[in-house]
């Protein structure tokens, strides 16, 4: 009852949700032909659907060359960041393994199988995915490899203030090298690098900021200590009940931070020409804007799991596929965001400059900034149809999990 609840608040997610099982999902995620791929290809795309939950179903929509190309480089990256997560290899072996990791590349039989994390697989079966690569043409080997080698160099070194750099920001930047050298997008899409960077930021800091409790949990930090020790005198001091005041105030902060990078992310978004690599990019910054929303001025980060809804976020897929939609959107959240900021809230006249700022490129009128208005006879039907379907749909959106997991490592 709990679930036909939910749905009755917010009937339009059930039609989303039918809408995107019953086939709206393929216009921005065809289905790729598995059966025309050779033998490693098919390991590596069984290697992606079993270790990103949210990145693999936009990637295997992307067009051509570029697909295989940001197949082999998220699972790179992925055996990249194994090699870090693993607390059981020693530093004096890990250190020399991030800073050679990009020539194992070239290593045909080079495989790692003493680690214990979770992914470990695409570092014993490492061999395949580096053939793979090898197989791609030059220019991405290219920006591959260089972009493996600089983001180990940063894992080694290791400072919280550059993790985000390091960990996204080079993401971001790789991922629009290899746009451009697809030839699908302009030149200037991987020239500059402070858009790309900055598009890897946004979600990086949406993810941390989301993952609070998760990664105390897991014995991890990455909260800048220059914010949160204003306001504790341990990270971990937030998860108290005693100190909740301070904590949702330093979660304002470090979400109006994070809102700096939005308009750097239209500029980028505005640039691609390309629908399969607008898709790939415009989908996780809207689940990342709506995240934020949720996010902002909500204790529930430091007691739980803040997401977003499944029909809201299946939603968000199938409209994120121009950039005015895109901006209506982002123009949405952060009106949401403006009307829960507190008058008290230190970071209160930051916010709201932001938000003017984020205001500013984003205007409403379009099409899509009315999307969730419905007419009183379908709201009725959509309510009828809850009650009468919602264990079926309880199902239904359990089939739907790959496709609209709103955030991933």
């Amino acid at each position: 009852m709990e679930l036909l609840r939910k749905w009755l608040g917010h009937p339009e997610d059930i039609y989303n949700l039918l809408r995107f099982k019953m086939g709206g999902y393929r216009a921005v995620m065809p289905r790729m032909d598995t059966d025309s791929l050779g033998c490693g290809l098919r390991t590596c795309y069984r290697y992606l659907n079993q270790t990103s939950r949210s990145f693999a179903a936009v990637i295997q929509a992307l067009d051509g060359e570029l697909r295989h190309a940001v197949c082999i480089f998220y699972l790179v990256l992925r055996a990249l960041d194994t090699v870090e997560d693993d607390m059981s290899i020693p530093l004096d072996v890990k250190v020399p393994m991030l800073h050679e990791f990009h020539s194992r590349l070239y290593q045909p039989d080079w495989k790692y199988t003493e680690s214990k994390e979770k992914d470990r697989q695409v570092l014993e079966d490492f061999p395949t995915i580096s053939m793979e690569f090898r197989n791609l043409s030059k220019v991405y080997q290219d920006v591959i490899s260089d972009i493996c080698h600089k983001m180990g160099v940063g894992m080694a070194e290791f400072l919280e203030k550059k993790y985000c750099h390091y960990v996204a920001g080079l993401v971001g930047i790789g991922l629009s090298r290899l746009f451009s050298a697809s030839e699908l997008e302009d030149s200037i899409v991987g020239q500059d690098t402070d858009l790309a960077n900055s598009m890897g930021l946004f979600l990086q800091k949406t993810n941390i900021i989301r993952d609070y409790l998760e990664d105390q949990l897991e014995g991890r930090e990455f909260w800048p200590r220059e914010v949160w020790s204003r306001y504790a005198k341990k990270l971990s001091d937030f998860a108290k009940p005693e100190n909740i005041d301070m904590a949702v105030q330093c979660l304002n902060e470090l979400i109006t931070n994070a809102l700096h990078h939005v308009p750097d992310v239209l500029t980028y978004l505005s640039r691609i020409k390309n629908q399969s690599v607008f898709n790939f990019c415009a989908i996780p910054q809207v689940m990342a804007i709506a995240t934020l929303a949720a996010c902002y001025n909500n204790q529930q980060v430091f007691r739980g799991v803040v997401k977003i809804r499944k029909g809201q976020a299946v939603t968000l897929m199938m409209d994120a596929t121009n950039i005015q939609a895109v901006k209506a959107i982002v123009y949405q959240y952060v009106e949401e965001i403006y009307q829960k900021i507190p008058s008290t809230d230190p970071s209160c006249n930051k916010t709201q400059q932001v938000i003017a700022s984020i205001r500013a490129v984003s205007l409403p009128g379009s099409p899509m900034a009315s999307r969730h208005h419905y007419s009183p006879i379908y709201l009725s039907c959509a309510m009828l149809l809850a009650a009468l379907s919602w264990q079926y749909l309880s199902t239904l959106s359990k089939a739907t999990e790959e496709y609209v997991q709103a955030g991933d490592n």
